[in-house]
């Protein structure tokens, strides 16, 4: 997860904040995804995953859990937006993305160095590619997003 401009989204102040204190951070926008493979593509491209990322839900995981790819941070914060039409047209598969974030938050949890953080975007499925919108981020760190267990591929 490389460290981008936010570019006047509402989450510029917080994203600023949070670099200022030696984090990396990463906007996820889901827009328009509706199923599986699109969010496979767009976690790959969006979260600049490597090579070997197989476009599936336990790649997804390593990817979260082995951060070894990245450059060195001492935390990281990604905010996930438009996200809730994924949530309406595949609910099963949202659940299971929501347990691969959360599996990967309670992964880092206690660690000195290197932590993640991800944010789901609450607001118009839009809400953090727009500019002059007002809408605030779930400060939850996703750690209770799902109860379901993760499935296979």
């Amino acid at each position: 997860m490389t460290t981008h401009d936010a570019g006047g989204d509402p989450f510029t102040p917080v994203l600023e904040a949070v670099r200022g204190a030696g984090w990396a951070t990463t906007t996820l926008s889901l827009s328009g995804v509706t199923d599986k493979a699109a969010f496979m593509e767009r976690c790959a491209r969006g979260l600049g995953l490597p090579d070997w990322f197989g476009r599936n839900w336990d790649a997804l995981a390593d990817c979260l859990t082995d951060l070894s790819w990245e450059r060195p941070a001492r935390g990281r914060l990604l905010v996930v937006s438009g996200w809730q039409e994924y949530a309406d047209a595949a609910p099963g598969e949202w659940r299971i993305a929501q347990d691969v974030f959360s599996s990967a938050v309670e992964h880092w949890r206690g660690a000195a160095e290197g932590g993640l953080e991800i944010v789901l975007a609450l607001g118009p499925a839009d809400s953090a590619d727009s500019a002059d919108s007002a809408d605030s981020a779930d400060s939850a760190d996703c750690a209770d997003c799902a109860d379901t267990e993760r499935g296979g591929d």
